[in-house]
């Protein structure tokens, strides 16, 4: 096997095992990294291969590892972990065509299974750039003699001929419902929020540029500080952390709008929990969930991958206006014997009326120079009063937790909500991105004739976060992504251009699921298509194929060529007789050896050779001279055996 050859197969197998490099044990990357090189050595140098026995060693010293590492030799992970070790150990022992055809299915195995981790565009295209390599090594394992550039044009006609029959399998195959990579507690899923809350919680998500979901809004879409995306409600305080706590029993969830109705549609991608975000406060979803009495929004499975759906919110009401005794007291709820000094500020306001009260609480916040930071200092065990008093210094988090302190010590029922505020609109795709740096907390306290009311104290303290962004509102923002400090224009167009791409990837293919190929399928009048019915027209459909394929074999098969197959005869009837025809022999060379070895046959092979010479490659061309061939060839053949 050449040298360009077997540094193609090389550089197949490196881009196939890169992408799992972030994902997997360091040693198992690090072992594979040191073979290829060890191999490119080998073939640089002209050394021989390894021994089988070293190999082997290598081989169950791994496996060793890995047993040690997973605890199972079965499982995703050890199964993608396997592959690799194998495709890379199988390059030490690379000797024959075979064995490369072998590597080649391998790497298209092992190509696949980058769809466990990642389904993005990106990772698509990065395939897509494999293949083509993959394919120009299998091209240049048949054709040795191509040069680089006409091998890439051959591997990359045969995959754009692929192409149709991809598109044919994509639209007709049927769609199963479910993770089509793996099982659903197999499925990768992004971090997000969480149903606690604890000083700097949600502070870290400002950290992330990930995207929590998308929204299109059907119309015109809401004002940028009414886009309040509800997530986990928190009703219990340690002093420390906000829990969800556990429930009592309420009132089922109330509430009548009072002004703006909106539409939208929500993609929103895998952080595996149960809670589905929609703008306060919504009265309907397209998928299978349940309102909680809290209004909190869950489905019936975690969501392990991407999901789509309607919702209608109002986003003006009044919720849950004859609320529970039982949910009243549980929002008034504190521990005892922490936070003096704030209990003591919390009840010089308890003479005014509940409406008053929460003025001056969010009058204390504008009022006495807390500032809004992503870093702020430490505090101790009374942490409400090392806030409100001392540090105040703070997040989103800390407005909120501290307001609702301050709200349930001068006896008004309080809850914090968390979730996301906001949103980047993208004018390429129509839509709006909500990023994990997006995630906010507020808070929500129960006013007789009001019901719940939302109140975000950190409008008062940095408005700007709620009607511009975060970037906004912080003075120093070195600590955020960098594409979350106001970049240049044209690198943030670039970027809402790529999110929009990815965002049809992700509606037209990963989201091309059986409810929208029954209905693309509708179109062409099959709107009482069933999954049985996909199933068997796919199978009637592949039957058909494979029988016109058998019937029409004929039409692939080159014509052939009656001289020639009278010449081929001849060879090997006296191949039979001990002078077999060598691979590189032509016709004159053949019939001039054989004449040396029988010479009896000499005039009779010589004169067959010369009429086989003139008819394939010479000027005479008629059905006499072949017919005259033929008939000598046979004639040869019989006397030969006699």
């Amino acid at each position: 096997m050449s040298k360009s050859h077997l540094y193609g197969l090389l550089l197949s197998i490196l881009m196939v095992i890169a992408p799992h490099a972030d994902h997997l044990p360091p040693w198992v990357s690090a072992l594979c990294i040191v073979l290829l090189v060890w191999r490119s050595y080998l073939a640089w140098s002209g050394n021989p291969l390894p021994k089988r026995w070293l190999l082997m060693v290598i081989t169950l010293t791994s496996l060793s590892g890995i047993l040690i590492d997973f605890h199972t030799l079965f499982g995703r992970e050890v199964g993608v972990t396997l592959l690799m070790l194998l495709a890379t150990l199988k390059l030490m022992e690379l000797r024959t065509a075979r064995d490369a055809m072998a590597l080649i299915f391998l790497s298209c195995f092992i190509l696949i299974t980058n769809f466990l981790y990642s389904q993005s565009l990106l990772t698509a295209l990065y395939m897509l750039a494999t293949l083509l390599v993959i394919v120009t090594s299998w091209v240049h394992l048949h054709a040795p003699g191509i040069a680089v550039k006409p091998r890439l044009r051959v591997a990359a006609v045969l995959l754009l001929q692929a192409i149709p029959l991809t598109l044919i399998l994509f639209i007709l195959f049927p769609r199963v419902p479910g993770p089509l990579w793996g099982l659903p507690q197999d499925a990768f899923a992004r971090s997000g929020l969480d149903d606690t809350m604890s000083p700097g919680s949600v502070g870290r998500l400002a950290l992330s540029d990930a995207v929590a979901f998308r929204v299109s809004y059907q119309g015109k879409p809401p004002q940028r500080a009414q886009m309040y995306w509800r997530g986990p409600v928190l009703w219990d305080f340690d002093g420390h952390t906000w829990t969800p706590g556990r429930a009592t029993q309420g009132i089922a969830p109330q509430f009548s709008a009072t002004g703006l109705t909106t539409e939208y549609s929500v993609t929103l991608e895998p952080h595996n929990k149960h809670w589905l975000f929609a703008l306060d406060v919504p009265d309907s979803i397209s998928v299978p969930a349940r309102l909680t009495d809290d209004f909190q929004i869950l489905s019936r499975e975690p969501v392990n991958e991407r999901l789509r759906y309607e919702a209608r919110s109002h986003l003006t009401f009044h919720a849950n206006l004859q609320e529970s005794q039982a949910q009243l007291q549980r929002a008034l709820q504190l521990p005892q014997t922490l936070n003096p000094r704030a209990r003591q500020l919390a009840a010089s306001w308890r003479a005014d009326d509940d409406h008053a009260v929460v003025r001056r609480a969010l009058g204390y916040f504008n009022q006495q120079n807390f500032y809004y930071t992503l870093e702020p200092p430490p505090l101790g065990r009374n942490s409400m009063d090392d806030f409100l008093f001392d540090t105040r210094q703070g997040f989103c988090e800390h407005y909120a937790a501290s307001f609702v302190f301050l709200m349930r010590a001068a006896h008004i029922p309080a809850r914090v909500v968390t979730g996301y505020q906001g949103g980047e609109y993208n004018a390429y795709g129509n839509y709006y991105i909500v990023r994990q740096s997006d995630a906010h907390a507020w808070a929500e306290v129960w006013l007789t004739g009001q019901g719940w009311v939302r109140v975000d104290p950190t409008a008062v303290i940095a408005p700007e976060r709620v009607e511009r962004g975060l970037s906004a509102a912080l003075t120093d923002s070195a600590a955020l992504p960098f594409m979350s400090r106001n970049p240049p224009l044209w690198l943030r167009d670039l970027r809402l251009n790529w999110d929009a791409l990815a965002n049809q990837w992700n509606q037209r293919v990963l989201g091309y699921d059986s409810e929208r190929q029954f209905a693309y399928l509708s179109r062409f009048g099959l709107e009482s298509v069933s999954l049985q019915v996909i199933y068997m027209t796919a199978g009637l459909g592949l039957v058909i194929a494979l029988f016109a394929l058998y019937m029409l074999r004929h039409l692939f098969k080159r014509e052939q060529d009656k001289t020639q197959a009278a010449w081929l005869k001849l060879c090997r009837k006296l191949a039979r007789s001990g002078l077999p025809r060598a691979p590189h022999e032509g016709p004159w060379d053949y019939a001039t050896r054989v004449a040396i070895a029988r010479p009896a046959l000499a005039d009779a092979i010589q004169d067959l050779a010369a009429r086989y010479v003139a008819l394939r490659y010479g000027a005479i061309q008629n059905e006499r001279a072949q017919s005259e061939f033929i008939r000598r060839a046979t004639k040869f053949g019989r006397s030969k055996n006699k």
